[in-house]
């Protein structure tokens, strides 16, 4: 999506490659939900003995898809979707805007040769700290809302929604609970912000 946005002009305009990240990073959220969903739920799933947050005790990646399914439907599984679609979203916007800027600033700046591999990689390393930094409130909030126990129809019984979500973990955590985990994101999203870029990058000139 964000290539086609660049083929067709829409990056050279402010903000440009921001939005066509932030699209880009929509329409992979909304593609990928009921995975993530799935996921998220076999992740969480432990001994009862140890067991840490709601357990949807499934068996299998199959029969997750199968019991989300026959519970709650086709919308049952892309119940979180309201959560995921902002946190790729900012991610990808962030990620792609900040690799791209960072790359050229690098360049400009007689760092690194245009179009070298170090630049890539300079380009990729600030863009994996910028993603962690802004992308971590939106992935605790889309976690949450992905494990919490549901009623019959669907409906959360902890968080109504992202707002909802937001403005719980604010009041009963504080602005740093939105941080959980950062240490954990970053390391995760750290080396596939570079690797995914730098590839990416290449295989486009190839």
């Amino acid at each position: 999506c964000y290539s086609h946005a660049e083929d067709a002009g829409w990056t050279g305009y402010p903000g440009g490659t921001v939005a066509a990240g932030a699209v880009a990073g929509a329409v992979g959220a909304i593609v990928g939900s009921p995975a993530y969903l799935v996921k998220t739920h076999l992740q969480a799933q432990t001994l009862s003995s140890m067991a840490v947050g709601h357990q949807h005790n499934h068996e299998s990646i199959s029969g997750a898809f199968k019991s989300i399914y026959q519970q709650h439907g086709v919308v049952g599984l892309w119940r979180g979707v309201t959560g995921a679609v902002p946190r790729v979203a900012v991610g990808s916007a962030v990620q792609l805007a900040t690799f791209a800027s960072a790359k050229d600033w690098v360049c400009e700046r007689q760092w690194f040769r245009k179009g070298s591999w170090a630049a890539v990689l300079a380009g990729g390393m600030v863009s994996g700290v910028a993603v962690a930094v802004t992308m971590t409130p939106f992935d605790v909030i889309s976690t949450r809302l992905y494990n919490q126990p549901v009623d019959a129809d669907g409906t959360g019984k902890l968080y109504r929604g992202f707002l909802d979500c937001i403005l719980q973990i604010s009041s009963k955590e504080g602005l740093l609970g939105l941080y959980k985990g950062i240490g954990a994101v970053y390391l995760r999203l750290g080396p596939h912000t570079v690797l995914s870029l730098f590839f990416w990058d290449k295989l486009r000139n190839m």
